[in-house]
């Protein structure tokens, strides 16, 4: 065990500074720019824009996934082995800037080529945008459990990379539908795309830089890989990947991100169709419904912390989880057995609006929570192991969020197609008896999926008493 001790290095503050929870937590806009841009906008732009089949810019981001299968867990495990003068983080983190920020403007402002040759042209550069997106976004998330070793505190630092994240994309999505597609053109304005990615990409790469930078001056207090016997080779890292991920609390908050990630998934693909045709709102309304989230993420800032503190991290999640999970589809639900004010009701849309506030903040203030648990997970693999393998654990959690999303478009799709919902109908000209089918697969398919989530995330073993006793377990290893 006296190689164990060569890896864990000085213990940082238990409370990090206020400004290093910013510069950590302002990184996250990155992602979230990012996952915006390719749920929401890249279909739209490359199929009705630019005139690229649907199904090829699909295959494309298929591609990319493939792509993100392999570097996902690559860069996880060459993050938590790098040896440099910069940690083993942070020349990730660097390298990741500038061809993050250029590949995702080129993205938005694609050349006047044939269908192979956009194609290509799409598939290459998400493939470059998501590689190194993994660059930046698995080594910096795996910074925070050495920010902090404190239990809570921890949730806090994470409060702060939610919030960022969140806020971040939605920015976006505001600027989008609020400023850059409402001239004559609209949703198909091929300036308001450009404009969004010299905008977006701007963004990310300062993202990233203030996220590197505020966070450089930490290095010296950044674990070192522990030294090894065995030279590297490919049966070494499959079999320490295996150790890794064969933790039973690992692999319980792996299935419930997954499940996590198809509901997501389920309710992004219909969120459209239910505010528009379910519930008849105008779009001015669902603009008006996209600002809010603002005000969720912060209310989820304050919410995570304090259950934590008040319940712990497993039992605030399943708290947290099952009232939002039961406040979502509640409203849909009463809707099928007509105790919901009728569509055009002045007091619908303020209800809804309501109900979306507080439901949004409890779910996001899940996923903080939940992700929090990620950190602690690493001291108890350091114990079994003598190994420090963050980059491992977030790389495969960030894969997971990245891919099972897709899952969820494709139940989506299953369901649209079980009630044969008419495409390119208006609101008003969609049966009611479809409309109510839809409602009827939408709220009990989330309800189903969270509550196995939850399931999953109850078979998580590790509560604070067992956190603390990790981290005394490796003081004492450290101290022989």
């Amino acid at each position: 065990m006296a190689s164990t001790a060569e890896g864990v290095a000085p213990a940082p503050a238990d409370k990090p500074p206020v400004a290093l929870k910013l510069a950590h937590g302002f990184g996250s806009v990155a992602f979230g720019v990012k996952d915006g841009g390719f749920n929401y906008f890249l279909l739209l732009f490359y199929g009705t824009v630019v005139g690229v089949e649907p199904g090829l810019v699909g295959l494309a981001i298929f591609i990319a996934l493939v792509f993100d299968a392999v570097s996902d867990p690559v860069v996880g495990y060459w993050s938590d082995n790098l040896r440099s003068r910069w940690g083993r983080r942070h020349p990730f983190m660097y390298a990741a800037a500038l061809p993050v920020g250029l590949s995702y403007f080129l993205l938005w402002s694609p050349p006047e080529w044939s269908q192979t040759g956009l194609f290509i042209y799409l598939t290459v550069l998400a493939v470059t945008i998501r590689t190194f997106i993994t660059f930046y976004e698995t080594p910096s998330s795996a910074l925070l459990p050495e920010l902090s070793r404190d239990y809570e505190e921890r949730t806090s630092i994470q409060a702060y990379r939610l919030f960022f994240g969140w806020v971040g994309g939605n920015a976006m999505s505001v600027l989008m539908f609020g400023v850059l597609l409402t001239g004559p053109l609209g949703m198909r304005d091929p300036d308001g795309f450009r404009t969004y990615g010299v905008v977006a990409s701007v963004l990310m790469v300062t993202a990233i830089l203030v996220s590197a930078m505020g966070t450089h001056h930490r290095i010296p207090t950044f674990s070192k890989p522990s030294p090894s016997p065995e030279r590297f080779s490919l049966r070494r890292i499959l079999r320490e990947m295996f150790e890794i991920l064969s933790e039973r609390s690992f692999i319980a908050l792996f299935i419930a991100t997954v499940i996590f990630s198809i509901a997501l998934g389920v309710n992004t693909s219909l969120a459209f169709l239910m505010l528009n045709y379910f519930w008849g709102f105008s779009e001015f309304q669902i603009f008006i419904w996209t600002t809010t989230v603002f005000i969720s993420a912060a209310m989820s800032f304050f919410i995570a912390p304090f259950a934590v503190r008040k319940l712990g991290k497993k039992h605030a999640t399943i708290a947290l989880g099952l009232l939002a999970f039961t406040i979502q589809p509640l409203p849909v639900l009463l809707r099928l057995v007509d105790l919901m004010p009728e569509n055009g009701d002045p007091i619908l849309f303020p209800i809804m609006l309501a109900v979306n506030i507080f439901d949004l903040a409890l779910i996001i203030a899940v996923q903080t929570v939940s992700y929090s648990m990620i950190a602690d997970l690493v001291e108890s693999n350091q114990v079994r192991t003598g190994r420090r393998n963050e980059g491992v654990y977030y790389a495969a959690m960030t894969f997971t969020r990245k891919t099972t999303q897709g899952l969820g478009v494709l139940a989506a799709g299953l369901i649209l197609s079980l009630i044969a919902f008419p495409e390119g109908e208006e609101p008003s000209a969609v049966p009611q008896d479809t409309l109510w089918q839809l409602g009827a697969f939408y709220a009990p398919t989330l309800l189903i999926l969270w509550m196995a989530a939850l399931y999953c995330l109850s078979r998580y073993k590790i509560d604070k008493a067992q956190h603390e006793a990790n981290l005394a377990a490796l003081a004492e290893v450290k101290s022989d």
